[in-house]
């Protein structure tokens, strides 16, 4: 029976004080995995708990006060607590247990936090926002492009605690690759942070790449030759969505930074380097994000170009078409002001002659318009 059957009942008993009864209702219940789904199949928040040793899961452990106990008696191991979407009776439990800080578990709870890193003592505080690509058939001004979470890890020396907000970023897919590596996963906590922040900025590049395909299809529209008739609604939509983008990626510089480079407890040196690998694609997907903002703002300048000209080109028309109506009105108004003594007024040739006149000034303006450009 795995831990996360006893810590979906210390989830519900909200103290510490429970923890004890766990082990007795865990053996009436059948092993459910919760490595994927978004939460519990069984209501609560936990997702999966885990001991591991030497790298390796520890499957016969299935208390977790006990799992706790033997990994701080030992010294070896750590456990790996993730949850999803707790409320505070939840989580009460587990703050108590791990002695966590209250301003982070406040954070934990709430969400909607900035990416940070912050220090309580022996235990870090790391929040991160997570980000996915929604799927559309076609951009719309009001299409939804991309969606946040986020994910907030407590590390201390013998523990990683996950809570994750949010329909996407579900770690079991990353818990099973790193199982896969238990070299990687010998070397402690630090070893799951840096795997959680190099899937979240994984995750930043694969949603640029994609956002990048959009704008290209914005670009492509608004420089063909219906660029004019583009809505300018789809442009904006794509900056408010690169805003949620930036929104993620540009706070996250600093705590990363801070993993990579500063001497931190819980991080040993030999980690640092893999921060540092994720730093450099943090920076890149930054640049991305810094790049394409400009691109679209000069794609919407463009765009406003286009309109612009595209009025004056209707101006010029509609002007020229007024001017050459407006000979054959001249002479109409001139010949109905009813004067008794006008010109060829009762001559048989009059009326052809002045309409062959008309004609030929409306020919001759139009002509004129025409190899001007205007018509």
């Amino acid at each position: 029976m795995s831990m996360a059957g006893n810590l979906r009942k210390v989830t519900g008993l909200g103290g510490v004080g429970g923890l004890r009864r766990v082990a007795r209702l865990a053996r009436r219940r059948p092993r459910v995995d919760l490595s994927h789904p978004a939460r519990s199949p069984l209501g609560s928040s936990v997702v999966n708990c885990v001991m591991y040793r030497d790298g390796v899961r520890v499957p016969e452990c299935a208390d977790l006060v006990d799992a706790v106990r033997l990994v701080r008696r030992s010294g070896e191991g750590f456990v790996w607590l993730g949850l999803h979407e707790p409320t505070d009776h939840e989580f009460a439990g587990v703050a108590e247990l791990f002695d966590l800080h209250p301003l982070a578990v406040e954070d934990a709870v709430e969400a909607h936090q900035r990416p940070k890193l912050e220090h309580y003592g022996d235990t870090l505080f790391a929040v991160f926002k997570t980000v996915c690509y929604v799927e559309h058939e076609q951009l719309t001004a009001t299409s939804e492009v991309v969606n946040s979470g986020e994910i907030m890890a407590f590390v201390g020396k013998d523990f990683v605690i996950t809570v994750r907000h949010g329909r996407h970023g579900s770690l079991g897919p990353l818990r099973e690759e790193l199982e896969t590596d238990p070299q990687q996963l010998a070397k402690g906590p630090a070893a799951v942070l840096h795997a959680i922040a190099d899937h979240v900025v994984d995750d930043y590049l694969s949603v640029t790449d994609a956002v990048q395909a959009d704008i290209d299809q914005v670009e492509t529209e608004v420089f063909s030759e219906i660029g004019a008739r583009v809505d300018p609604g789809r442009i904006y939509q794509m900056k408010r969505e690169l805003l949620e983008l930036k929104r993620a990626v540009v706070p996250l510089s600093r705590p990363v930074e801070d993993l990579a480079t500063r001497p931190i407890r819980v991080v040993a040196p030999e980690i640092q380097a893999y921060f540092r690998d994720v730093l450099d694609h943090l920076i890149r997907a930054k640049e991305q994000i810094a790049a394409f903002d400009e691109l679209l703002n000069s794609i919407l300048q463009a765009h406003l170009a286009q309109v612009t000209v595209a009025q004056n080109e209707d101006m010029r028309k509609i002007t020229a078409w007024a001017a050459v109506i407006a000979v054959p009105t001249m002479v109409c108004g001139v010949y109905g002001m009813n004067f008794d003594h006008m010109p060829e007024l009762r001559w048989r040739f009059g009326y052809p002659l002045v309409m062959a006149v008309m004609a030929g000034a409306c020919l001759a303006l139009y002509r004129g318009f025409r190899r001007n450009g205007w018509l």
